[in-house]
């Protein structure tokens, strides 16, 4: 591992909150069978068939140009029970596409976002179920399951699922935007409908925290993206910003000096809670990031005139190429 983060600009004052929101943007897919497991390990770029209950990891589903056409976290509840946690608009769509792709296995998709309710914990809320806990950890305590997250701005993050109608831990409300906050500033996307087919996964730094095994056979795109991993050839990563304007998912960032072609696009974004502008998560050309951070030129969002964005430190280390 090596740590090829930014160089970094200040960014607004972190300002930490403990509690619970309910994640009405997220959605739940149910892949159910005797074959689901094996079926899934020939989809997604996750290992899904040495998949444990201690664990709850990140993945994508690409097309066969390895572009993501969603990501997902991958509860695994029984042998023929699991559970695709992903933006809620990314549901249909990748119902509908996998089971294109059932054929004859013994697995049935289905939406099951009705069925669960899923609530987003932080700070002393999460670290009261369990401290220090890793990334992609899973915990379990009767049917609701606990999916540790990687921390945003040292804030310890966590998701909670389990069916309707169950009562999650008890914590004082946070807000919505606190939480897409915290999720941009994990450095971690996660793809929906607004970045479909996109990125390819290591444009989002998948491979450094979990979402991609390059021990597994093969699955939509594997070429594609383990040559980008294997030759050296990744030309984009995801890097965190902060702009004093407002940011949106999709838009394109510019360098000053090069108007006429976009080096970056924007994967996500929230408020600052401190009112002070945005973050966001921006896949750009690592040629572009390495310029502004040496202060050889500036970025810009929307076009080569528009706000200035600073690049802020990831707080993860990146996979070196293999």
């Amino acid at each position: 591992m090596s740590d090829t983060t930014p160089a970094a600009s200040q960014g607004p004052a972190d300002s930490a909150q403990s509690g619970c929101i309910e994640l009405p943007h997220m959605g739940v897919i149910r892949v159910q069978g005797a074959d689901a497991a094996s079926f899934l390990q020939g989809q997604l770029t996750q290992d899904v068939a040495l998949l444990g209950s201690d664990r709850a990891p990140l993945a994508a589903y690409c097309n066969a140009k390895g572009r993501m056409q969603a990501s997902f976290i991958v509860v695994k509840r029984s042998a023929e029970e699991i559970l695709l946690v992903c933006a809620r608009d990314s549901v249909a769509p990748m119902v509908k596409r996998l089971s294109l792709f059932v054929l004859r296995a013994k697995a049935k998709l289905s939406d099951a976002t009705a069925d669960y309710r899923m609530v987003g914990l932080t700070g002393s809320a999460v670290d009261a179920l369990q401290a220090q806990a890793q990334p992609w950890s899973r915990r379990d305590e009767g049917d609701a399951t606990v999916v540790f997250l990687y921390p945003g701005a040292g804030v310890s993050r966590a998701c909670w699922l389990a069916p309707s109608g169950q009562t999650p831990p008890m914590g004082p409300p946070v807000s919505l935007d606190y939480w897409h906050w915290l999720s941009v500033r994990s450095g971690l996307a996660m793809v929906g409908q607004a970045c479909f087919e996109a990125f390819v996964p290591q444009m989002l730094n998948y491979e450094s925290v979990g979402g991609v095994s390059f021990k597994k056979g093969c699955y939509p795109g594997q070429e594609v993206v383990a040559r980008s991993q294997f030759r050296g050839t990744i030309k984009r990563r995801a890097y965190l910003v902060h702009a004093s304007a407002a940011l949106g998912v999709g838009q394109e960032v510019f360098q000053s000096h090069e108007p006429e072609q976009a080096c970056g696009l924007v994967a996500a974004a929230a408020p600052c809670p401190d009112g002070q502008g945005y973050d966001a998560i921006v896949s750009m050309q690592t040629g572009a990031a390495q310029a502004e951070g040496a202060a050889q030129a500036s970025l810009r969002v929307g076009d080569a005139h528009g706000p200035a964005l600073s690049l802020l430190p990831l707080p993860y280390p990146l996979l070196d190429d293999i």
